[in-house]
């Protein structure tokens, strides 16, 4: 009975540290392509964002409620003035733009627009074409498993 308890926690134990790796790995194919999706933004040519920017820039575009300064602060936890200076960058280049609540006054809209849609468009065509060759990668070794 002790040996078969020993065993059970020696598979559970392997079972673990498979998933580690499995989970390390996951992990570093995003990194991956998070990296190689940077390095194309910045050599194209075209904006380069800050990491704060393209938080805030995300955040406005892949949520649909709208949004505000205050919001936005609130939900990258920053401050009103760090969102305020990536905002006034995505105005710079078009890819957003602020407008004064016609409810309430005090507070501010962050609004998308069709450049900022099509900038999107790219940063997912990038992301996917960095992903790709990981994809397939994958689908060999799988392959060769299986065989």
């Amino acid at each position: 009975m002790a040996q078969a308890r020993t065993t059970s926690i020696r598979t559970a134990a392997g079972k673990a540290a498979s998933a580690k790796t499995q989970s390390g790995t996951v992990a570093d194919e995003l990194v991956t392509v998070l990296r190689d999706t940077v390095v194309s933004l910045v050599r194209r040519d075209g904006p380069d964002l800050s990491s704060r920017q393209l938080a805030v820039f995300l955040t406005c575009y892949l949520q649909e409620e709208g949004h505000t300064v205050r919001g936005l602060a609130a939900e990258l936890n920053v401050s009103k003035p760090a969102i305020t200076r990536a905002l006034d960058r995505l105005g710079e280049l078009d890819l957003a733009r602020r407008k004064v609540d016609p409810l309430d006054r005090r507070s501010v809209l962050v609004q998308r627009t069709l450049k900022g849609a099509a900038y999107l468009r790219e940063i997912r065509s990038i992301m996917g074409e960095a992903s790709a060759p990981k994809k397939a990668e994958k689908e060999t070794r799988a392959g060769r498993r299986a065989a």
